[in-house]
């Protein structure tokens, strides 16, 4: 099964609706959702918020994170993936975000390739648990965005599977 229609399948099975914030990807991993039949039933929203100012306003980044980490870090990834799912209107439980550079940027950091994840998952009692990860890959601009939008959906199933053990550890406000 390839990654779209087996996200399709995960989200589907257990009754999530995903909610996407892109940056890099510019709405890549809610269009592989969506090209998967049946996808309706568990993609909700996706933000594209390319822009500093975007991420700021749209879904409520921090501009002293964006300040302190930069634009392509896990921690603003995690607030995007937050941020998503408090958007009224959004009836997501689960949200997917990606932020970061596809090709070589003038100053030479971070390298091209760089792509930050977070993914946040709504529980029962509504908490939310946010994981988030830094991979570079390898490629031309597209191949880049191609591969990070594939990547974030082939790791919903990996972190749903640990929001258990994150939520008995976590503390009231803390992300993993």
């Amino acid at each position: 099964m390839k990654i779209p229609e087996s996200a399709v399948w995960f989200l589907s099975s257990r009754g999530l609706k995903l909610a996407t914030a892109e940056s890099c990807t510019a709405g890549q991993i809610a269009s592989y959702l969506a090209s998967v039949p049946r996808s309706g039933s568990c993609l909700d929203v996706g933000f594209i918020s390319y822009s500093p100012s975007g991420k700021v306003g749209f879904l409520g980044v921090k501009a002293t994170t964006i300040r302190d980490y930069g634009l392509t870090s896990e921690e603003v990834a995690k607030e995007m993936a937050e941020g998503a799912l408090g958007q009224e209107g959004c009836c997501a439980n689960v949200a997917v975000s990606n932020t970061g550079v596809a090709d070589e940027v003038p100053e030479g950091d971070p390298p091209a390739g760089t792509q930050c994840f977070a993914w946040s998952f709504r529980t029962r009692d509504e908490a939310i648990v946010t994981f988030s990860e830094t991979r570079r890959f390898k490629g031309e601009r597209n191949d880049v965005r191609s591969a990070a939008a594939l990547y974030a959906l082939s790791r919903i199933e990996h972190y749903f599977n640990l929001v258990p053990l994150a939520s008995r550890s976590r503390t009231p406000g803390r992300s993993c």
